[in-house]
């Protein structure tokens, strides 16, 4: 395996790096002082704005595959997901942002022609945004079987009943579809074909925003994180992806290229929170000396350079695997990356807030917000037990099928 970058990437990182130098670090206390104003709800002009020069300067949709009429493979764009994940509004900037790249690479994969072209059309373009309506209040939807929403045939329709929330993206005016994961066929013998995703309009009647759901006390306006009821919504169903029965499989399929962008830009976030670490740090004095020369600070910092790039190189394995073997080879890579990029970032994040003191859990510096996010995404792309369970299975079979291979080897 070779990680180098290569010319085209190197031209590119260079690129995204000069547009975040130029026009996103100087501008965030402008996008801070929009999210928290009385017009949070409302798009960011800042973005807005930004976009066009982004699509301008040829930065626009780089997370799209190759599969999918992209340019760049997965290994291609890790290093530039990572750079546009130093602050957390950027990627929508580049068109890059979640969910809508998760949506925007589902509808592409399961999609029909018709589907594709009138709601990921508008997505590339970056004119609406979108949400994934899968996780319930009332069951434990880690495990997705669990899910209760109703999808009921009634002739040509499709009728939805059930809550939703978590819905990452909802709070938003421009989010105008989702995709939503519900029960056709409840009864089915097979808990892993009752399931099955339908698009649904934002605007249909019977499509109620209950609220909106803080994190750590941040409502990440105007993305939101909705909790939203769905009673007697009525869709064509036409508007069903891939067919009935076919949910849980877009659902594993969704957790690959889309997941992993979250990891990508975690490590963004933590070399962000290193370098401010790294800055306060030599600049305080405690003691009579500089912070920096603390052992425990020493240790600290050089306990996150070595995490961030473990986090890197197993990203980068992750994505080459994806591209050489396919996402459903790389089932295990995948969620060893799940389970270690948020759990650097928040522990990288944690040592930064603490060499900045009370600091460090206010608004002034931007790390409070990293860490409910990357907190967050400690169960959001699937609970750590979870893929740490999954990775645990994985194991015991291939060392279970070496035992035998050398069993047989020595019989013989």
């Amino acid at each position: 395996m070779n990680f180098d970058y290569t010319p085209k990437v190197q031209d590119l990182r260079k690129k995204v790096a000069a547009f975040m130098d130029e026009h996103v670090y100087p501008r965030e206390h402008e996008w801070h002082a929009h999210v928290t104003g009385e017009q949070r709800w409302q798009p960011v002009p800042l973005i807005e704005e930004l976009k066009l020069k982004a699509r301008t300067a040829g930065l626009w949709n780089l997370w799209r595959p190759k599969s999918h009429g992209g340019t760049l493979t997965n290994l291609e764009y890790a290093p530039l997901c990572e750079i546009m994940g130093r602050v957390t509004w950027a990627p929508e900037v580049f068109n890059c942002s979640a969910p809508d790249t998760g949506n925007m690479e589902t509808l592409l994969k399961y999609g029909t022609p018709e589907q594709v072209k009138e709601w990921c059309g508008p997505l590339l373009e970056g004119k609406i945004r979108s949400a994934f309506l899968m996780t319930e209040p009332n069951v434990a939807s880690s495990d997705a079987t669990n899910i209760q929403t109703l999808i009921k045939r009634q002739g040509n329709d499709y009728v939805i009943n059930g809550t939703k929330w978590w819905s990452s993206g909802a709070g938003d005016p421009r989010c105008k579809i989702y995709i939503v994961m519900g029960k056709t066929d409840p009864d089915n013998t097979s808990r892993h074909s009752q399931q099955s995703m339908v698009l649904v309009p934002a605007g249909t009647p019977g499509v109620k925003i209950l609220r909106h759901l803080p994190v750590f006390g941040y409502d990440d306006a105007p993305h939101g994180h909705m909790e939203i009821e769905l009673k007697g919504v009525r869709v064509p169903a036409s508007n069903v992806l891939l067919g009935e029965g076919r949910g849980f499989e877009i659902a594993q399929g969704r957790l690959g290229p889309g997941r992993i962008h979250h990891c990508m830009r975690l490590i963004g976030q933590a070399e962000r929170a290193l370098e401010k670490m790294c800055k306060r740090a030599t600049e305080r004095v405690a003691f009579g000396r500089p912070v920096s020369d603390q052992g425990v600070t020493r240790e600290r910092i050089a306990e996150a350079r070595i995490m961030i790039d473990g986090a890197r190189f197993l990203v980068l394995n992750a994505a080459w695997k994806m591209d050489t073997v396919g996402n459903k080879v790389a089932k295990k890579e995948i969620a060893m990356i799940k389970v270690f990029a948020p759990n650097v970032a928040c522990q990288v994040i944690d040592w930064a807030m603490q060499v900045h003191g009370g600091g460090g859990v206010s608004d002034d510096f931007g790390l409070a917000h990293a860490y409910a996010h990357a907190r967050t995404l400690r169960f959001a792309d699937g609970p750590d037990e979870v893929h740490r369970n999954q990775i645990a299975k994985m194991e015991l079979g291939e060392q279970t099928s070496v035992a035998e291979s050398l069993k047989k080897t020595v019989s013989r």
